[in-house]
Order: C-alpha cells, then sequence, then structure tokens
C-alpha cells in the first residue's frame, strides 16, 4: 500500500466543495428553526464566496428561494442542491470520507448510526448513496456500511496520521465486540493511514457523540494541533482537559517531533433552559479555501481570544466568525454541521 499516492486529505487541502444539510421543521430544530435557518444562511454566504457548496434538502426550492434573497447571483450558481430525505442535519457524521488516489477521488460510504444509537438516523445513513445517484459528486463509490465512523471522530494530517479518541471509537453500539487493535487495523487499512494517535482524555458537557475529536483537539498546518484548554480548577471540565493536554504534549510527529501546541479557551459556559450546559468549543471550526470559518457564542472576550489564536495557527487564512449559539442547543457546532471534499471530487 503506497500511503502518499493514496490518503486520506488533511482539512486544508484544496476544496471542490462544503456540503451543508439544510434543517428542517421535521427535524429537532423544528422549535428554534428560524434562528438555526439564519446560521445557515450566514455558513452558506461564507462558503459560497471561496467555493462550491452542495446542500441537502427535502425542500430544495423552499431553500433556493431563502438563499436568492442573501446571495448574489454569482454565489447562487456556485449552489448544488439535492433532493434527499433527512433526519437531521450533522453533514460531519454522516456524509462522505473522501480520500484521494491516483485514479481519482474515492468516496468512502460509512454506517452512521446515531452516535451509537442515541437517535433516529435510517434517513440520514442513506445521503451518501442518494448522493451518488444524482450524479453530484465524482469517484469511485466504496461500500463500508459493515463498519460505524463518524467523520466528526477521526483528524487527519493528510501525512498518513489519524487523530481520534478512544471514548468515542470505543463507545457502546458503535463497533461492539471488535477490539481496539481490531478497529485500529481496520481504519488503518480503510483510510490508507500509517498510523493512529489516540487521545484517551477530554470531554465537553452536553455532548453526543462520545468525545468527538473535531470537539477537542484539531490537525492544522506544519506540524500543529489546537486543543482546547481549560485554566479554572472549579470547571468541572478542568481534570480531563488538563490530561487531554498532557497527552497532546506527549505525541508525537511521523518525524519524532514535538508537535506545535496552540491552546484554544474554553467557552464560556453556555445552558439551555432546563439549565443543561452544552457543548460550546472553539476547536469546532471548520477550514475552507482561504478561510477558516470559526464558531462564536456571544461573548467577545472568548470569542477575540479564539480567533487569536486560530490566526498563529493559520496566518493565511481569513478567520470568519459564524454565530452558532442556536446550533449548539442541539449539542453541535460549525464543523459538525458541515463535510468538505477535496479538489477533483465534483
Amino acid at each position: 500500500m503506497d500511503y502518499g499516492l493514496t490518503f486520506l486529505p488533511a482539512e486544508w487541502h484544496e476544496q471542490s466543495a462544503v456540503q451543508l444539510t439544510w434543517p428542517h421543521s421535521g427535524t429537532d430544530w423544528r422549535p428554534t428553526l428560524e434562528a438555526v435557518t439564519r446560521c445557515y444562511l450566514d455558513l452558506a454566504k461564507a462558503i459560497c464566496m471561496r467555493e462550491q457548496l452542495i446542500i441537502v434538502t427535502p425542500e430544495p426550492a423552499h431553500i433556493r428561494l431563502l438563499l436568492q434573497d442573501t446571495l448574489s447571483v454569482k454565489h447562487m450558481n456556485r449552489i448544488s442542491f439535492c433532493k434527499i430525505p433527512t433526519n437531521d442535519t450533522w453533514a460531519r457524521d454522516h456524509g462522505f470520507i473522501t480520500l484521494l488516489t491516483p485514479d481519482g477521488p474515492h468516496l468512502l460510504d460509512f454506517r452512521f448510526n446515531g452516535w451509537g444509537e442515541k437517535f433516529i438516523a435510517d434517513l440520514d445513513n442513506q445521503i451518501c448513496r442518494r448522493m451518488v445517484e444524482q450524479n453530484i459528486l465524482c469517484g469511485h463509490y466504496e461500500d463500508h456500511l459493515d463498519f460505524v465512523l463518524e467523520g466528526g471522530s477521526i483528524e487527519s494530517d493528510g501525512c498518513g496520521t489519524i487523530l481520534t479518541t478512544s471514548q468515542c471509537l470505543l463507545a457502546p453500539h458503535r463497533n461492539q465486540p471488535l477490539s481496539q487493535t481490531q478497529i485500529e487495523e481496520r481504519l488503518l487499512t480503510a483510510l490508507h493511514a500509517k498510523r493512529i494517535l489516540w487521545l484517551d482524555h477530554g470531554y465537553l458537557a452536553g455532548d453526543d457523540t462520545d468525545s468527538h475529536i473535531d470537539t477537542l483537539a484539531r490537525f492544522c498546518p506544519n506540524d500543529t494541533i489546537t486543543y482546547v484548554q481549560c485554566l479554572d480548577p472549579s470547571d468541572e471540565h478542568y481534570a480531563e482537559l488538563h490530561l487531554m493536554e498532557a497527552q497532546l504534549q506527549m505525541f508525537r510527529t511521523i518525524e519524532d517531533k514535538p508537535f506545535r501546541l496552540i491552546p484554544l479557551p474554553m467557552a464560556k459556559a453556555c445552558h439551555d433552559e432546563d439549565g443543561t450546559r452544552l457543548p460550546a468549543t472553539y476547536a469546532n471550526f471548520l477550514i475552507i479555501n482561504g478561510a477558516v470559518l470559526m464558531p462564536t457564542y456571544g461573548d467577545p472576550a472568548n470569542d477575540s481570544r479564539a480567533e487569536a489564536q486560530l490566526r498563529k495557527a493559520f496566518p493565511h487564512h481569513d478567520i470568519i466568525g459564524i454565530d452558532c449559539c442556536p446550533l449548539i442547543t442541539q449539542h453541535g457546532s460549525l464543523h459538525c454541521c458541515t463535510m468538505q471534499f477535496p479538489v477533483g471530487t465534483l
């Protein structure tokens, strides 16, 4: 297996498009549909300014009208609509994971089961196949539906290293009775990777995903990892995130050098109407062509700190804040509701 020719690209690799699976009244978004729609319109505008956008929705005519009030004709021409029934909106976890190979992109379709059978996902688990049927994408379809894997649970540096969490990949109702060793072997083969770095610590209150890596720590260019840091000993996250930070400090690059670590601030505590803490995290950013879309949470001080830290990791990208307060009410954020496709996929 030649890892240099077939690989899972890093998110900052040149992209063809980003997928959004649009919220609608038949989802859990119904009570806050107006607010979350504004967030999706902001996302669509930021993406269309830089690349193509694929929108999966059961009601494309309605969404097209909404977007026409927000976007120019030029940017509207960058949107492809897929009319597909959906359960929810988390494209990161039901979307394709795309490899680049000498014979073009390979579109890997893993099974999505609602984060360990917590939520109904029968329609979302069919989205990838329906997109292929509609000829939206270019690439060789690979059926991996016998294995549960969510895009938010893995990070790639584009050079053969995968970063993940043991809490998620070993969680109940994912791939039991497979052992960690068997899961690792499966991932290395499917993703054409050289190695996997397993984070054993780190969590966010209110998280439904069993600690997806994209809520905690992210690969960035030049052997850099940004991660959530908690400095308040009274915060419920302090102990776990301190242990996570220590483990990140022990990780080494493929050349056996320490990673450059850039801490991101712990977002202020956000709660729902019942007082439950919501999983606000600045690690849930999206890298697109020439920009990083960063979640903001109505906290100017921490939002500014997070932006300054991300500028260190991405000095040549625009950093664009998107208000994600509506997204965290359903326990996800900006990266969770998007999926990028590398160049050559459209």
